[in-house]
């Protein structure tokens, strides 16, 4: 998965697993940026419908001068309440407002906007406290007009801020039970060392939630100079974005009945996700979650699983004679994977494109603020010419499986040296789910889909 449950520690603390971020440009000069929790959400999750952790500080984090450190972050701490003691229902009868009482399980939320000045204390803004998550999709009895309750949750804020926190329909899509299964596509797996017929893909997530917290800010707000950049070939038009997540270290548990757990101490990052499949593919399972404590600046400590990566390796033994140009190409430093994961694309490669953010090593998600949203987005991104695309920024619908595959079999070394021919494999290379792709994602904020209910969920 992009980072569901990419490494040992994370795996078993879901409310703080960052398993997804996306970062867009949206119309009247806006940003968007979704970063996902809780992952793989089975929709028939009661009595206790899954939720955002009330101990945990999750993060939206903007680095605009492209030295791995947040200088903008958006802060959000979520409070959960029970509003009937006297019940095990999440409900007691139909939601059809988020001020309903026979709602019981109940959470809001506040918002702050932390901005970095060098030599001077952080400025701490509160934009919003109090504001109401919606509930889980649970049924047409219980959440008879779902999207519209959702839609209730959806709130601007005074200071110019689209805000919103609960559950969704997994973006992602993904055929798990193959590429796990050492490596196997099965649209190709007729070619693999272990050899069956080929397949179509199986999308695993494809009736599945998750909890999402998505912003969408005035591109102003977020670049270096405050500006809204038209020039896709200056600086000042790239910004980089991550999610994570933090606890506490220590925890402390109330002395009366209800034994409430709390966090004390300072705050420990635990959870990270800038790029997708980074911690998932490239980082070995020794060290990820040494990855996911640490700050995008620290990631020059894992460049070289991006300059050598191990998939790149693999895929010629795992397809025999499939992949001889890119087993040949194996043991020469990655400068274009560097390039796309930790550095950003520089200024010629690509023509009227950049988002070079400089030479600090950084796990970002880079975003070109002044390429406008694409009226016919390709899938494939960058790849296919979409420069509004993977791995600019990255929208819900791209399909960044197959962009990393085939950029990691080759596809993109031809940007650094012309003289390489990627191998025929890598232009058809993909785990076949984009193809019977059953995902509605909506035009508009939140963007990612109306989650799947327990009652109406397809049978597996």
């Amino acid at each position: 998965m992009s980072s569901h449950r990419e490494a040992p520690g994370i795996s078993k603390d879901p409310v703080a697993d960052n398993t997804d971020t996306y970062a867009f440009r949206t119309p009247n000069n806006t940003i968007t940026i979704i970063t996902n929790y809780l992952p793989v959400e089975a929709p028939a999750g009661g009595p206790n419908f899954y939720e955002f952790a009330d101990d945990v500080l999750y993060q939206i984090n903007i680095d605009n001068d492209g030295d791995g450190h947040a200088n903008i972050s958006y802060h959000f701490r979520f409070e959960t309440r029970n509003t009937n003691p006297n019940t095990f229902l999440y409900n007691t009868g139909p939601i059809t407002t988020l001020n309903d009482a026979t709602w019981n399980r109940r959470q809001r939320y506040s918002v702050t906007k932390v901005e970095q000045r060098p030599g001077r204390r952080p400025k701490v803004t509160p934009l919003a406290s109090g504001v109401p998550c919606p509930p889980c999709n649970i049924g047409p009895r219980s959440t008879p007009n779902y999207p519209d309750l959702a839609n209730q949750a959806v709130k601007q804020l005074r200071s110019g801020e689209l805000v919103f926190a609960g559950q969704r329909a997994e973006g992602f899509f993904v055929d798990l039970g193959s590429v796990f299964d050492l490596g196997t596509l099965r649209p190709f797996q007729d070619m693999h060392l272990i050899s069956t017929a080929a397949a179509p893909g199986v999308d695993a997530l494809a009736n599945v939630n998750v909890h999402s917290i998505a912003i969408q800010v005035p591109i102003s707000d977020l670049t270096r100079n405050h500006s809204v950049p038209t020039d896709p070939m200056k600086p000042e038009a790239v910004i980089g974005v991550w999610g994570s997540a933090k606890r506490q270290k220590g925890t402390a548990y109330d002395r009366d009945e209800d034994h409430r757990r709390y966090g004390v101490g300072p705050w420990k990052q635990v959870s990270r996700l800038g790029n997708p499949l980074f911690n998932e593919v490239i980082v070995p399972l020794d060290r990820k979650d040494e990855w996911n404590s640490v700050k995008p600046w620290a990631d020059e400590r894992f460049a070289k699983y991006v300059r050598q990566p191990e998939l790149a390796a693999l895929l010629p033994m795992l397809y025999p004679k499939t992949f001889p140009n890119l087993k040949a190409l194996n043991g020469t430093e990655r400068k274009d994977l560097v390039a796309i994961l930790l550095t950003g694309i520089p200024a010629g490669p690509i023509k009227g494109f950049q988002n070079f953010t400089g030479t600090t090593l950084a796990d970002e998600l880079r975003l070109n603020v002044a390429i406008p949203p694409s009226p016919t987005p390709k899938r494939l991104g960058i790849l296919d010419g979409d420069l509004a695309g993977y791995p600019n920024g990255r929208r819900v619908t791209d399909d960044v499986v197959t962009i990393e595959l085939r950029a990691v079999a080759g596809a993109t070394y031809p940007l650094i040296d012309s003289t390489f021919k990627p191998d025929g494999a890598v232009t058809v290379i993909e785990d076949g789910t984009f193809k019977n792709l059953k995902r509605t994602f909506l035009n508009n904020f939140p963007y990612l889909g109306v989650p799947y209910s327990g009652y109406n969920v397809p049978a597996a």
